[in-house]
């Protein structure tokens, strides 16, 4: 036993001694590393400060007038129904339309399966409040904000944007549609729930942003360019 104890203290001295040698070095890269993480955020939310609009605070007649509104999909549920944060961003996308701030509304999101499809259920509820079907253009393969970017500008030919989404997701929305060359402005939908969990899984999507717009990899889908038109 006397043994077996000898051994375990020489090795947590070796131990000890070598992270005492080297702490200034692991210190560093912790700081190094925290720093990467939350760069590309920070980065995102002080370039895009003069670009973001939240109708809390603004008129939707005095957002600046693009296009299109681009509408970011998120979670259906089975019955058809959009989430509450969904149905937020899409009351905040009409709203836009009716203070004539765009011409059209283009509905991105996830219709990789079979029975689920943002973009369709999108399109009904903006239906319901009074957009007409021939002003709702559908993309049903933004599985991405990249994608929908990417896809908005080379599938939908869209060169001026309003980018609908809830406030934390704005900032890297509106960087990765500029990095397409689009010309757009963010406007923020109310936020409903979930607050801390979504922002957390929103700081792990901007150090993906990262090589993303870096490399620029084609989305999963591209296919046949549908110009919207006015």
């Amino acid at each position: 036993m006397d043994t077996a104890k000898t051994i375990v203290q020489a090795k947590f001295h070796v131990v000890y001694a070598w992270v005492r040698r080297r702490w200034p070095l692991l210190a560093g890269a912790v700081i190094l590393a925290v720093a990467l993480f939350w760069l590309p955020t920070v980065y995102a939310n002080l370039v895009t400060r003069s670009v973001r609009y939240d109708l809390t605070r603004t008129k939707a007649a005095d957002v600046p007038q693009k296009d299109v509104a681009v509408v970011f999909g998120a979670r259906v549920y089975e019955n058809g129904d959009l989430s509450p944060y969904l149905q937020w961003r899409v009351q905040t996308a009409v709203k836009l339309y009716d203070a004539h701030r765009v011409k059209k509304l283009l509905m991105t999101g996830d219709n990789s399966r079979k029975r689920y499809n943002e973009p369709v259920a999108m399109q009904r509820y903006a239906m319901k409040l009074g957009v007409p079907k021939e002003d709702i253009v559908l993309d049903y393969a933004g599985f991405s904000t990249y994608e929908s970017c990417y896809r908005a500008r080379d599938i939908f030919a869209v060169k001026s944007a309003v980018l609908v989404t809830q406030g934390y997701h704005l900032p890297r929305a509106v960087v990765t549609c500029k990095s397409f060359g689009l010309d757009v402005v963010g406007v923020g939908a109310v936020r409903t729930d979930g607050g801390s969990s979504v922002e957390a899984r929103e700081w792990l999507a901007s150090v993906k942003m990262v090589p993303e717009l870096t490399f620029k990899p084609k989305p999963t889908f591209l296919g046949k360019a549908e110009p919207i038109k006015p």
